[in-house]
């Protein structure tokens, strides 16, 4: 017997009629538009093009413009088809069957199909292609067998109800089989291709990427805006990482809209009558400074909870991000239904327990310097900003913490941006007191797997339990929302309130800026990063 996930959704579909349906007409761009090309000016250039290596959640606006999922997400979390047209879930949730649609084709003219879908899985678990998509995301994949062309069964190993958020994510969307054998296909760019209603053709590194419309697209989930081709003949996307760069061309006519809109420049925005600004918190985890307790000084609770009490975040979020910024109090984003509210205001901002605390730890003494100091040796905590993925002046934010951890505490707190891979090297070999680490997950459920069991990719931090295991398997396992948030609940608990696995900062938004002449700007429903180019349009 199965269980039927899909219906109301197909209901709706079959009910809107949406097959036909079109763009609302936006407030300033007026009704959508037919052709024209547009200039979208980034913060973060891709590591890579391919979906299946997707990391960086600046990066997903380009990845959905050429590739796409079995299913998308609703603005509540739940899930829609879309290169499925359904899905069936077996009673003892081992066994999801997708039908699929049909005449769909890949860029290279391709056709998806089963056969494609299977080869997709397939290759996520290929020895170094994607180990951490394989050790998490598909830990609990088995196999698939393909029924017929518009058919495939995904068996699992045990229940796990995030499979169906991999569906939805990027880590899941569907590359051509043919380019599945290109020689460039970790790096991705226009030899690997999707399904999508953009077709990337042009990638100039450290400058930009072009794509041009999809004239053959027509299977857009129902959510999209509209069906059938893009609005836009063409998008270039310009990499600027510097903010007054990206401000500066868009003030003066150079890009049509740009995408990460620091404090700073906010009103500046807000207050141009040629200009539109939106922004949308992320979901899935909080910016947050995780502490490294398989060593000195953080193997000591009292020295993770004195850095916290050390630090008002609330002003150092308001000096940096000018009260644009919303605080974080959980490992989970407030934007989260599993997000535990009643960790709000329970520790930080307390300079005498901080210093009480180091002082029973033993760092009783200071150099000349201020710092504290134990047997001749200076409280040193060291963190490794990746270049890559530093974003929303995260650099700032850590010079902030340092001088505030320094001056109430006296913590040495030695911040290093560097390059993507010495970052990596220090993470592998443990050689580092303190990492960051923020997660757009869809699901915050799914970012938690991530984190928290023992061996899990992101679990720099050390700390494991039988019971953290336990509680993370177990919401993996049911379809029972109010029993999943109970036991995230209690995680949240575990690793904030009682072990002070981490020092949450903020939770990660969005903002798009545009020319009032754009219209179609939209955010990802429950993610709440920025859309593709689909439903984009410049009005006349």
């Amino acid at each position: 017997m199965r269980k039927h996930l899909a219906t109301l959704a197909l209901v709706g579909l079959l009910l809107s009629g949406c097959a036909g349906s079109a763009a609302e007409p936006d407030a300033d761009a007026g009704a959508p538009v037919q052709g024209g090309s547009l200039t979208w000016a980034v913060e973060t250039e891709p590591i890579t093009f391919n979906p299946h290596q997707y990391a960086q959640a600046k990066a997903r606006l380009l990845v959905w413009n050429s590739f796409e999922a079995l299913l998308t997400h609703d603005d509540k979390g739940g899930y829609l088809p879309w290169l499925a047209k359904s899905w069936d879930v077996s009673a003892d949730g081992l066994t999801y069957t997708f039908k699929l649609r049909e005449g769909v084709t890949f860029h290279d003219g391709e056709k998806f199909d089963a056969a494609a879908v299977k080869a997709n899985l397939d290759q996520l678990l290929v020895s170094g292609y994607a180990p951490g998509v394989a050790s998490t995301q598909l830990k609990n994949y088995q196999d698939a067998k393909v029924v017929d062309a518009g058919t495939i069964e995904v068996h699992l190993k045990k229940p796990d109800v995030l499979i169906l958020d991999f569906f939805a994510s990027p880590q899941g969307a569907q590359v051509s089989p043919k380019s599945l054998k290109s020689p460039d296909l970790k790096a991705g760019g226009p030899d690997v291709v999707g399904t999508g209603p953009f077709i990337l053709d042009r990638y100039t590194k450290g400058q930009e990427v072009h794509y041009k419309k999809n004239p053959a697209y027509q299977w857009a989930p129902e959510n999209a805006g509209h069906q059938g081709p893009a609005y836009l003949d063409e998008i270039t996307y310009r990499f600027l990482k510097e903010s007054s760069v990206r401000i500066g061309a868009l003030t003066s006519g150079q890009v049509d809209v740009v995408e990460g809109v620091p404090a700073t420049e906010q009103e500046l925005v807000k207050g141009d009558p040629n200009l539109t600004f939106s922004k949308q918190l992320n979901s899935g985890t909080a910016y947050s400074y995780y502490f490294n307790q398989t060593r000195a000084p953080f193997d000591d609770l009292r020295v993770r909870k004195a850095f916290r009490d050390a630090v008002d975040v609330d002003a150092l979020l308001q000096g940096v991000y000018r009260g644009t910024a919303t605080r974080a109090w959980s490992i989970v984003s407030p934007s989260s239904q599993f997000y535990d509210a009643t960790l709000e205001k329970t520790y930080g901002n307390n300079p005498a327990n901080a210093n009480k605390l180091l002082d029973e730890a033993g760092w009783a003494t200071k150099d000349a310097e201020g710092f504290r100091t134990k047997d001749g040796k200076r409280l040193t905590a060291r963190i490794f900003l990746s270049a890559p993925f530093v974003r929303d002046k995260r650099d700032i934010l850590a010079q902030a913490v340092q001088a505030a951890v320094k001056q109430s505490a006296g913590i040495d707190l030695q911040v290093k941006v560097v390059d993507q891979g010495t970052a990596t090297d220090a993470l592998n070999k443990g050689d580092f007191e303190v990492f960051d680490n923020s997660r757009a997950d869809t699901d915050a459920g799914a970012a938690l797997t991530l984190i928290l069991p023992k061996g899990a990719p992101i679990n720099r931090h050390g700390f494991t339990s039988p019971e953290i295991d336990e509680q993370v398997a177990q919401a993996q396992a049911t379809q029972d929302t109010a029993k999943r948030k109970e036991l995230y609940l209690k995680l949240q608990q575990t690793v904030v309130a009682d072990n002070a696995t981490l020092l949450p900062l903020y939770a990660p938004q969005d903002q798009i800026a545009a020319q009032k002449k754009v219209g179609g700007l939209k955010f990802e429903p429950t993610a709440g990063v920025p859309g593709s180019a689909y439903n984009v349009w410049i009005g006349k």
